[in-house]
């Protein structure tokens, strides 16, 4: 009897560096065993980098985050979990994508996302790409969710805000996403944290729209000062409130992830990270995404490997939950 729910290659037998390339090794979602449906998590890729304001190159994150996870086990020592015994789990390939309109590309990575799985049921991770395709997979999960009444909670890691409005006459970019997001009503900006967030900024009330919005601003520098403890008290009111989690990897500090667009001097350790993502685990969490991972800026794949590390984190929140019979 395999009581594993995601069936995963031996890799005592098979090695890691062998056979086609998928998340983690899940299952291509065409190939999940029927006893193992209907998937739980839908992992797949958005490569798309027309949003950015600085250098591209992340339409091929995606490609990098799963060559990296081939290494990824399935069992999580800290939260005492394993995913391949409490999912079904499976990459779901990439979204199609307009090269020349972020707009474009967000409809069409949304429509792809609505079709992954069982709807209702099969909750949603996006790889991107830069951030903008986080819209695309907020759309698609706040529908999934029967529209959450006032939106959803929202966590995010980053380095920068991204509740610009408008960069150079476009509305649909990578630093615009979260103010699209409280627009549309898919996330209640009152129940959101932005975590990691740095300078230099463009100007002084660059923060001013998201603050006014009720958003919760914990910046590298208010970390250094207190601590986690707005963090911890975040994650406690949440509840069972239906959460998202969108991380972009230039929250961490360049000496650890190099390999990202628009990077900022001075800001978490990959563990320092890692050890505050954990913070959240058994938050009901919906879906998820994690972006700007640039592999041309990342000869050494350490960026890839710390956002493959990511992925299996932040899988492994929503495995608390269910380990605690939520």
């Amino acid at each position: 009897m395999n009581d594993k729910r995601t069936a995963l290659p031996n890799a005592r037998q098979n090695p890691r560096f062998a056979g086609l390339g998928t998340f983690c090794r899940f299952p291509q979602i065409c190939h999940v065993a029927p006893e193992n449906q209907p998937v739980d998590w839908a992992v797949y890729g958005i490569p798309y980098d027309g949003g950015v304001t600085y250098r591209p190159g992340a339409r091929f994150g995606a490609q990098a985050v799963r060559d990296a996870s081939r290494a990824i086990r399935p069992y999580h020592t800290f939260h005492d979990v394993n995913l391949a015994e409490v999912f079904s789990l499976a990459d779901a390939g990439d979204a199609p994508v307009s090269p020349y309109s972020c707009a474009e590309t967000q409809e069409q990575a949304a429509a792809y996302a609505r079709g992954l799985g069982s709807p209702g049921h099969t909750r949603l991770f996006a790889v991107g790409g830069d951030h903008s395709i986080a819209l695309a997979n907020m759309r698609a999960t706040y529908e999934a969710q029967g529209r959450p009444e006032g939106g959803m909670a929202l966590i995010h890691f980053d380095s920068h805000i991204d509740t610009v409005d408008v960069v150079w006459g476009e509305k649909h970019t990578h630093a615009s996403v979260f103010r699209r997001a409280f627009e549309e009503g898919l996330i209640n900006p009152s129940r959101m944290i932005t975590i990691g967030i740095k300078g230099p900024l463009n100007m002084p009330d660059d923060w001013d729209y998201a603050r006014d919005q009720g958003v919760e601003i914990v910046s590298y520098d208010d970390w250094r000062r207190e601590g986690s403890s707005r963090i911890d008290e975040f994650a406690d009111a949440l509840g069972e409130a239906p959460t998202y989690l969108s991380f972009d990897i230039d929250v961490v500090d360049p000496a650890f992830a190099p390999g990202t667009g628009t990077p900022s001097f001075g800001g978490f350790t990959s563990g320092e990270a890692i050890d505050l993502l954990r913070r959240f685990g058994g938050v009901n969490l919906v879906g998820a995404d994690l972006v700007e991972v640039l592999p041309d800026l990342d000869p050494s794949g350490i960026t890839a490997g710390l956002a493959a590390q990511v992925l299996f984190e932040i899988l492994c929140l929503d495995a608390v939950r269910v380990g605690r019979g939520a």
